[in-house]
């Protein structure tokens, strides 16, 4: 085989004797450990195999036109929402939350294919609209697992700014914005040791499909910068309705009263 030819995973009996070992491998090492997590580890094995199946078939039609595209992209978006609501406990503030994903996926998403990076077809939409979302989903569910545990924890905080005459706005900001810039941490130290320490998937991806090195550090390059910016967007949109008490869970709700 020649260097510059595509490099692929074939559905095979040594793919899923790879997949069963290191399954195996995981459960064995968390029953030892005593996480207790050897059934999750399994479900989590078994519904990423039968979700990506069923993804990749729905992924094969959609790339064929950009309106299926862009429905797809939606249909992630709208996962994504439910997903982060639900990890940090805000499903009562959706629109808030989606307001705050979109604000890091739209821009960055207009600047890559507005100035035609890639071009605004299937194959491309989907990839990077969906890298770009899922990492915005995390950046939101980063920040909301961040800062309303703070925001528990330093309720005496948020009163006393009240009592000395600060707006609510300015009381809640005493406890976060000494932890909003936290989530953004993992991102920038991905983006600043990429080929040092890590060799992320759209670098991989590239190289597999029979791209050159060149081709496959700029494709991770867009992608890299893309996330940290978009993530940057989404963190500062949350945190500026968290105080506005816009993006609360209901119990924070309740307690941070003006």
């Amino acid at each position: 085989m020649r260097h510059d030819d595509p490099v692929s995973v074939d559905p095979s009996w040594q793919l899923a004797a790879a997949l069963v070992a290191l399954v195996a491998l995981a459960v064995l090492v968390s029953w030892r450990a005593g996480f207790g997590q050897q059934r999750g580890i399994i479900v989590a094995a078994v519904r990423a195999a039968l979700q990506l199946a069923l993804v990749s078939g729905i992924i094969v039609a959609a790339i064929a036109q950009v309106w299926s595209s862009l429905l797809f992209v939606a249909l992630m978006f709208t996962i994504g929402v439910y997903t982060t609501c639900k990890r940090t406990d805000v499903r009562g503030s959706w629109p808030w939350a989606a307001l705050a994903m979109a604000a890091g996926i739209v821009p960055v998403l207009a600047i890559i294919f507005g100035l035609r990076v890639a071009p605004f077809e299937g194959v491309s939409i989907i990839p990077i609209a969906g890298i770009i979302t899922g990492n915005m989903m995390s950046a939101h569910t980063l920040t909301g697992r961040r800062l309303f545990p703070a925001l528990r924890d330093n309720i005496g905080t948020y009163e006393a700014g009240l009592s000395i005459g600060l707006m609510r706005r300015d009381a809640i900001s005493l406890v976060t914005s000494r932890q909003v810039a936290e989530a953004l941490v993992p991102t920038i130290d991905n983006t600043r040791t990429v080929g040092l320490v890590t060799l992320p998937g759209a670098f991989i991806g590239v190289l597999l499909g029979g791209g050159s090195p060149l081709q496959a550090g700029a494709a991770q390059l867009l992608v890299l910068v893309g996330i940290m910016t978009g993530q940057v967007l989404t963190v500062a949109t949350a945190h500026e309705l968290i105080l506005r008490a816009k993006l609360l869970p209901a119990d924070l709700k309740q307690r941070l009263r003006p």
